[in-house]
């Protein structure tokens, strides 16, 4: 006898939890940390910060690993996309960057958005810890200090229809001598993870587009390099049929060593869709590689 399926149930969506518009951005810059803790054998710890935004599903941001420094100074600048600044935290880790195996949590910490004044540059010093609980003993022990400078800028009712789900302005026009029939593809390579070389990690991206070669800047002894690099290629027409091959690669440590450069994966993205949709934003897992992954955005501008 057949019996039929169970209907399925349809879960009802909690209203707290719908997508919500953005409302605001923060800027965050990681100016430094202090008296990190030892870490490796030789008594040194290579820190690097990732940060990311409560209830956010996009990917951590992160700054460039200090090599062999338990007193780190990055002043480097990062922006992220508010939807809820009475909820909302900036949920701050601390990891020890490893060439091999798993990299190791120094510590972390948050600021919760409801305590910063908006329009205000606030000067934060955290106090690293173990875990989130209040009531873990294991925080008492000093892990060291890290200090941002965060500030909140609510949109203006102006803004809010001309900012997108990542937090940059609408898609800039092509500049002027763009062909009219044409445009401007406009390339940022962001990141990628989870690299892995035979011999070496030093890897850079090269994007290759109609035979035009441009290269990104190495980051040596790095598996999740940060390049945030921007290129530009004019088009005579919407390269609707043609593709973009982006390859990253490895440079080796010096001249002259039996072990060259390394191919590390590449990925060949279809244009038709920026082309439609003037943008596109993603994450690609890197063909020939065991666990890479490139971040890649790209642009359609015209005139």
């Amino acid at each position: 006898m057949y019996l039929w399926p169970k209907a399925l149930e349809v879960p009802i969506m909690d209203p707290s939890k719908a997508s919500k518009k953005p409302v605001g951005i923060l800027l965050v810059k990681v100016v430094r940390a202090q008296n990190l803790r030892k870490k490796d054998l030789l008594g040194k710890s290579d820190p690097y910060v990732k940060l990311k935004m409560s209830d956010d599903k996009l990917p951590s941001k992160k700054t460039t690993v200090k090599r062999s420094n338990l007193n780190p100074e990055w002043d480097e600048e990062f922006k992220f996309v508010v939807t809820d600044p009475e909820s909302q935290s900036l949920e701050v880790n601390v990891f020890d960057w490893e060439q091999v195996g798993k990299h190791e949590k120094m510590g972390m910490n948050m600021v919760p958005l409801k305590d910063l004044p908006p329009e205000e540059t606030k000067f934060t010093t955290l106090n690293l810890l173990k875990t989130m609980d209040p009531n873990d003993v294991q925080n008492e022990k000093s892990r060291g200090q890290l200090t941002l400078e965060v500030t909140y800028k609510p949109f203006k009712e102006a803004d809010v229809e001309t900012e997108d789900t990542e937090g940059t302005n609408v898609i800039e026009k092509a500049p002027d001598g763009t062909p009219a029939g044409g445009g401007l593809l406009y390339v940022i390579v962001h990141e990628a993870k989870d690299l892995e070389g035979k011999h070496h990690t030093n890897p850079y991206a090269k994007i290759i587009f109609k035979g035009e070669e441009k290269k990104t800047r190495v980051i040596k002894k790095n598996r999740d390099p940060r390049w945030e690099d921007g290129f530009e290629f004019v088009c005579e027409e919407p390269p609707v049929n043609d593709k973009l091959h982006v390859e990253v690669l490895s440079k080796a440590p010096k001249k002259g060593l039996i072990y060259g450069k390394e191919t590390l994966g590449y990925i060949d993205v279809n244009l038709a869709d920026v082309i439609s949709n003037k943008r596109i934003n993603e994450k690609y897992h890197l063909i020939d590689s065991k666990n890479g992954q490139i971040q890649i955005e790209l642009q359609w501008r015209t005139s």
